[in-house]
């Protein structure tokens, strides 16, 4: 016997989500935890005026945990201290990664609530580097949220770049504890993908809301583009073509909203912005959407 959906806990990230229309959030990143003690300083000072300016501006705001296996300073402890006076945490949705101690992931919960933060995303992590995880799987930390804290919204993780209906699966089963889910990030050249996945979920009788990832490409630089490849697919050629054609940044993260919206994936996060500047880079994304 099927066990039934469980009611989505209320707030204000999941209501945003299901509003028709598109949504565009942000992911930022803490700084490196490796950091000198002025270089941390500066880091995180540029990260607070981000997320003020962001969250004041009614942007919903991803904050990472050990993105791309580099060793990150706790996105909670930092924001709850220093900003969480001055803005509404509520557009804030802290990520947690599954490779810290157990104790740790449990407490973090708990503290998340604690400050008012009303959603976060749980996921794995990349077995390939880094610390083991403290459990098999997310959605195993993720029961454990629902017990001891009920009322957070909790995210979890797929991949539109594997099979959607494993991945869509993952995300259906009745012990997966998701209210939501960001996706791995996609680009135009993706469309297709993207399509299928949706295909399979609306197929599948879960309204879930899928937020998925476009990531702001600096430049063609071939190292960087490698190095960005063993994360998650970089249509590397292709990206070449289009800075070479004479394509800003902007220009071709705004065409993967473009076109995302078109094959309808109308809510994304936009990563690598940066925190100096982000506002205006994410703005002139925007303005050619």
């Amino acid at each position: 016997m099927t066990s039934p959906v469980r009611e989505a806990p209320r707030s204000l990230f999941l209501d945003e989500l299901g509003r028709p229309g598109p949504m565009v959030s942000v992911e930022l990143r803490p700084p490196r935890s490796d950091l000198d003690a002025s270089a941390g300083m500066e880091a995180w000072i540029d990260l607070h005026h981000a997320l003020g300016r962001f969250v004041a501006g009614g942007t919903f705001v991803f904050l990472t945990d050990n993105a791309v296996g580099a060793a990150e300073e706790e996105n909670l402890a930092h924001v709850g201290a220093n900003v969480g006076d001055r803005v509404d945490l509520r557009r804030i949705v802290p990520m947690l990664t599954c490779k810290h101690a157990l104790k740790y992931c449990l407490l973090f919960g708990t503290r998340a609530a604690s400050q008012g933060f009303e959603a976060m995303t749980v996921l794995g992590g990349d077995t390939s580097v880094g610390a083991p995880r403290c459990v098999p799987h997310a959605r195993d930390l993720r029961e454990m949220y629902r017990a001891r804290s009920p009322g957070l919204a909790l995210g979890g993780w797929v991949n539109p770049h594997k099979d959607p209906a494993t991945q869509v699966g993952y995300l259906t089963a009745p012990d997966a504890h998701v209210d939501f889910a960001l996706a791995q990030v996609v680009s135009h050249y993706d469309v297709g993908r993207v399509e299928r996945f949706l295909e399979v979920l609306e197929k599948s009788g879960r309204a879930l809301p899928v937020v998925f990832g476009v990531f702001l490409y600096r430049s063609a630089n071939p190292r960087t583009l490698e190095t960005l490849s063993r994360f998650f697919p970089v249509p590397t050629e292709e990206i070449t073509r289009e800075f070479e054609a004479g394509a800003t940044p902007e220009d071709v993260c705004a065409r993967s909203i473009r076109e995302l919206r078109a094959a309808g994936a109308d809510k994304v996060y936009v990563s690598n912005l940066g925190s100096r500047g982000a506002q205006a880079r994410l703005r002139r994304v925007l303005e050619r959407v």
